[in-house]
This record gives structure tokens, C-alpha cells and sequence, in this order.
């Protein structure tokens, strides 16, 4: 079965020197893909430097998209009509952020309903099909994330959560969330006070698997482009709660995360990330958190407050930057 010319979704996929587990991701993909699914696969590579382009070219057919081979997309549709693993690649020049490298890939999208996935997945279940069908179910969910689970097994936290107040913040970084994750009052961003074996309304999914209406995602201009790394996904989905979508929470399917393989940050990445690459990164969480709290949330609060705030978040980045060049465990 070829690509289809009308989609019923559009899976984005954006990379940045993960080759071997985009790979992976990609066959993932493809191996729980029916004869009835109606997919469009892209990849957008955001300038990496391992290889990851020509590693895509070599393992799947990529139709030619250069504007002087246009006129040939039909002809190259009927060439892979007897292999689905036909992969849209979109090489940027240069390293545009996860916001604006999946906002290229939109661009592309022909289906009413997006799929964005991190290349450091893995597919289990029928995940995806099993996602568009619950995101369909209902007219008024705008976006929908799984049960993201972590290498070993435990939940990764960031798809199922609540939005970062000050309040919620302070409870997670100081560990009262960890120590009362049965408490709505301190457990409010991670949100474990919730019942995660059943489906339900949440406030923020993670970008690591992110389904969303197409008409949804148009309404919020998709991905804000302020945030470079870390963030984006609680600002689309506090976009999307401010349009009246509801997000949801979907743990019938699951996939796994090697989480942090581009950035090094977390301990479950699979891939040695250089330490200039892991300072970077913690740079630009900090500066996610500074743009979410100003926009958000910085007019709300007294003066002392806001600054107070403010000196916690530039804290937070000098002990995860110090934690980063000492090599303490960065989670």
C-alpha cells in the first residue's frame, strides 16, 4: 500500500543526532502500520551531524521533493505503491529548535489530525491507531498523548500533568511531590494523584507523543517559536485549553522513551551526548520556564514574588549546569 494522497493522519518526526534510534523509531512505525492505515510519514532533520539524513535515505524509499521533481510525486506514489515505508525528509540547514523544526514539518502535513513523536520512541501496540480512534471518539479533544513509558518501565512523568504554576513548581522541585504523590495539593504538576490506569481530562501531554486536530493545532499557530528546547509542549497545550480543546490522557496503549538522547539530560538517554551539548540544553529549559512564567503568570503576583521566582528558575539553572559539569545524576 503506497503513501496515501489523503491521509487520515500526518506522523512528524523531528531528529537531531539520534540516527540509530530514529531508525528504530521509524521501523517501529511502519511494523504496526495495517493495510487500512492511511499515513503520512515525515522526517525533519534538523542539521544533524551523525548521519541521519543518509541514514533515512538508505533504509526507506524517500520521493523526491525538490520543486523540479514535483511534476513526478504520482509517478513516484505508483513506484512504492508495494512498500509502505515511504518516508517525507526534510533537511534543514541549521538546528531550528524542536518548535520551529516541527512547525517546518507542518507545512508538509496533509491529514486533519498530526501525529508529533520524538525519534527516541519506540511503537508498542498499536499505539497510534489505537490514539486516533480515542481522539475521534470525541469532537471536542483537541489533543491526545498515551502512557509514555520509560526505559525501565516507570511512567515518564511529562505526559500527564498539570500546568506549571508557581505553586505546582515549588512542590515539585522541592520533592513534596515526590514525597505526597497522593496529594492534589503538592502532586499538581506531575498529577500522580490522578488515576493513570484510565483515561481522563489532564492539562498538559508531552510533545514526545502529541496527537492533535490539525483545525486545533491552526487555532494556536501550532508551536510557540519563543522556546528553543523544553517547554513548547505545555505552552501548545495551554494554547489549546485557552481555545476550549480538552486534552487528553490515553494510558490503554503505551510507548517507550529513551528520554533525553538528544540532550543528554536525562539518565534514560541511550546515546552519549557531549557535556557543551547537556549545558546548552539546560540553558534553554531555564529559558523555557522564564518565557512560560512571564507570559503566563508574572503579572498575577506581586512585585517581591515575581523576582523571587525568577531568582528560583536562574538557581535552578547554576545546580543543573554545576550538576552537569561535576556528572551528578542530572534528574
Amino acid at each position: 500500500m503506497a503513501e496515501s494522497e489523503n491521509p487520515e493522519l500526518s506522523i512528524v518526526i523531528l531528529n537531531y543526532n539520534v540516527k540509530d534510534l530514529l531508525l528504530k523509531c521509524l521501523e517501529s512505525v511502519f511494523a504496526g502500520k495495517g493495510k487500512l492505515d492511511r499515513w503520512q510519514v515525515i522526517v525533519v532533520d534538523n542539521a544533524s551531524s551523525d548521519g541521519s539524513a543518509e541514514a533515512v535515505k538508505k533504509r526507506f524509499k524517500v520521493p523526491e521533493t525538490s520543486v523540479a521533481k514535483q511534476l513526478l510525486r504520482r509517478t513516484e506514489i505508483l513506484r512504492y505503491a508495494q512498500n509502505d515505508n515511504v518516508v517525507n525528509l526534510i533537511e534543514n540547514k541549521t538546528n531550528l529548535g524542536f518548535a520551529a523544526g516541527n512547525n517546518v514539518g507542518v507545512k508538509k502535513v496533509k491529514a486533519p489530525v498530526i501525529l508529533f513523536l520524538n525519534p527516541d520512541t519506540v511503537i508498542k501496540d498499536h499505539a497510534i491507531q489505537k490514539s486516533l480512534e480515542a481522539l475521534l471518539s470525541d469532537p471536542d479533544i483537541g489533543a491526545l498523548g498515551c502512557k509514555v513509558e520509560l526505559p525501565d518501565g516507570r511512567l515518564d512523568y511529562s505526559c500527564h500533568r498539570g500546568f506549571p504554576t508557581p505553586w505546582n513548581s515549588l512542590a515539585y522541585f522541592s520533592g513534596l511531590a515526590r514525597k505526597f504523590p497522593q496529594s492534589s495539593l503538592f502532586s499538581g504538576y506531575t498529577g500522580s494523584f490522578l488515576d493513570i490506569t484510565k483515561s481522563h481530562e489532564v492539562d498538559c501531554i508531552s510533545g514526545t507523543f502529541l496527537m492533535v486536530r490539525k483545525i486545533a493545532g491552526e487555532q494556536t499557530g501550532f508551536w510557540d517559536e519563543n522556546y528553543f528546547f523544553n517547554g513548547e509542549d505545555i505552552e501548545f497545550c495551554y494554547s489549546l485549553k485557552q481555545k476550549g480543546w480538552k486534552i487528553y490522557f490515553y494510558p490503554e496503549v503505551k510507548i517507550i522513551h529513551f528520554k533525553g538522547s538528544s540532550s543528554g539530560l536525562w539518565q534514560t538517554s541511550a546515546t552519549k551526548v557531549e557535556k557543551e551539548t547537556k549545558l546548552k540544553a539546560a540553558t534553554h529549559a531555564a529559558s523555557a520556564m522564564r518565557i512560560f512564567y512571564k507570559k503566563h503568570y508574572y503579572k498575577k503576583y506581586p512585585p517581591l514574588f515575581r523576582d523571587f521566582v525568577l531568582w528560583g528558575i536562574k538557581a535552578l539553572e547554576h545546580y543543573r549546569k554545576f550538576k552537569i559539569l561535576t556528572g551528578m545524576k542530572y534528574e
